[in-house]
């Protein structure tokens, strides 16, 4: 395939629009227009990129050419208006695209057609119209173009990092700042991760396919943890003005469901499904009607939704059946089935939570994990444990960025009464965080601990 030549970074949304005014010397959009296609984007790129690369067999010019499609996107809707269907206009536009690129590496040179390829291009053409061919986009059968693109970006030629950080980028739509503050490491490593990804499975010429058999195994490990870490941006966005981004979590539920299916006797499966539907049953009790954050203690639990708690309990105990109870998933599965029994924040199994976080750090030990162990450890009634367990980590590199730290470093300083501290402590949390809805509680939290006699007034946003 011929070469492209955009970078990693430029794939984010500030990215296509910087590149759509170098191109065409524009003002920007009309702010209604520009959200409009903003998103359409966010919930439809993915799918898109997923069709274009069952046509190209190629993920790298998959991405540059969905990318083209939304370019042109820029240029037309402000001038003609936003079109009935826009998720199918970008669709249709994106595989026109493919179809010329096709058409134009044929010319170049005759051996790079691949049995198959005139037959699926030949499809793009012949459906009737834009909504059909969203819709044949969205079929959720074993075929599944989204699910087939996990797996090729999960392929064992790339590195464990490598295919976490391409599958995000590709499935999630997120920017490399995000992935990055995902997994605590710099922006810079994660670009590059992601450039030598792509070069790597165009190289290989790696199947676009769903493994079968012995070949899925190598493979799903990977594809698991990029699953939850969409649903976790999902669940809880890194960057922007939202708290959360419901459709990442949808999509995350739904290949979850169907990984399920095409690998009903692997228990983590199972554990990772038990755990994402349990955690979605809050969302709707998440934040009130201005959008702002509910933290768990006080959200209203009867709003959880009860059908999601039964599929989670169902698919936990499906897990334990396999004799999964102690894989990492399941056990934070657990953890949140302690959450949904429980009537209250204050019936809690708390000593129950404390004990399974601790078999966590067991399993797959890392910081946050223990974070987590001292945040169920405090609300058993331990907070001078919990507080050491804390001071400790902040002396870990690794969590230098973290806003999460700081931020149960001060509400564990709030408690114990140190409220100076808590504040400089929710400050620093403010500042470290990048999703706008995070800065603004932890502001507020600062704000409404008591006055040292005699200091002047916390004016948090400055900070």
């Amino acid at each position: 395939m011929a070469s492209r030549t955009r970078t990693a970074t430029s794939g984010s949304w500030c990215g296509w629009t910087r590149t759509r005014r170098r191109r065409t010397g524009a003002e920007p959009v009309h702010s209604a227009t520009h959200q409009a296609i903003a998103a359409v984007w966010r919930i439809d790129a993915a799918r898109i990129v997923a069709v274009v690369a069952r046509m190209v067999r190629d993920v790298g010019v998959a991405e540059e050419l969905a990318q083209d499609a939304l370019v042109a996107a820029l240029e037309h809707w402000p001038r003609d208006g936003i079109p009935d269907n826009p998720a199918a206009w970008l669709m249709t536009a994106a595989k026109h695209r493919a179809l010329d690129h096709l058409r134009h590496a044929k010319m170049q040179d005759a051996k790079l057609q691949e049995v198959g390829l005139d037959l699926e291009a030949q499809e793009a053409l012949v459906v009737p119209d834009f909504v059909d061919a969203l819709d044949a986009a969205r079929q959720d059968d074993i075929g599944d173009d989204l699910l087939r693109l996990v797996f090729t970006a999960c392929h064992p030629v790339l590195p464990a990092e490598a295919r976490v950080a391409l599958t995000l980028r590709l499935l999630g739509g997120l920017t490399t700042h995000e992935i990055a503050r995902a997994y605590l490491v710099p922006e810079a490593t994660i670009a590059q991760r992601i450039v030598r990804a792509k070069r790597t499975l165009a190289n290989a010429r790696v199947p676009y396919e769903v493994p079968r058999g012995a070949e899925l195994a190598p493979r799903l490990a990977s594809v698991l943890e990029v699953v939850y870490l969409v649903f976790n941006e999902g669940y809880t966005a890194t960057a922007g003005a939202d708290w959360m981004r419901p459709e990442l979590a949808q999509e995350a539920l739904r290949l979850g469901r169907m990984l399920a299916g095409i690998a009903p006797r692997e228990a983590e499966v199972h554990g990772l499904l038990a755990l994402m539907e349990l955690q979605a049953s809050r969302m709707a009790a998440r934040t009130d009607a201005q959008g702002r954050p509910i933290l768990l203690a006080d959200q209203d639990r009867r709003r959880w939704d009860p059908l999601l708690i039964h599929r989670g309990l169902a698919a936990l105990e499906r897990a334990g059946a396999l004799g999964g109870a102690r894989g990492p998933y399941a056990l934070q599965a657990a953890i949140a089935a302690c959450h949904a029994r429980a009537p209250s924040s204050a019936e809690t199994d708390w000593p129950r939570i404390a004990a399974l976080y601790g078999t966590l750090a067991e399993v797959a030990p890392s910081p946050v994990v223990e974070l987590n162990r001292a945040v169920a450890i405090a609300q058993a009634g331990g907070l001078t444990e919990a507080l050491a367990i804390v001071e400790r980590l902040r002396a870990d590199a690794a969590l230098r960025r973290y806003q999460w730290l700081p931020g149960v470093h001060g509400d564990l300083l709030e408690k114990l009464g140190r409220h100076e501290e808590a504040r400089a402590a929710f400050l620093e949390a403010a500042a470290l965080a990048g999703n706008a809805r995070e800065r603004e509680l932890m502001e507020q939290r600062a704000r409404a601990l008591p006055a040292r006699p005699g200091a002047p007034a916390v004016n948090a946003a400055s900070h």
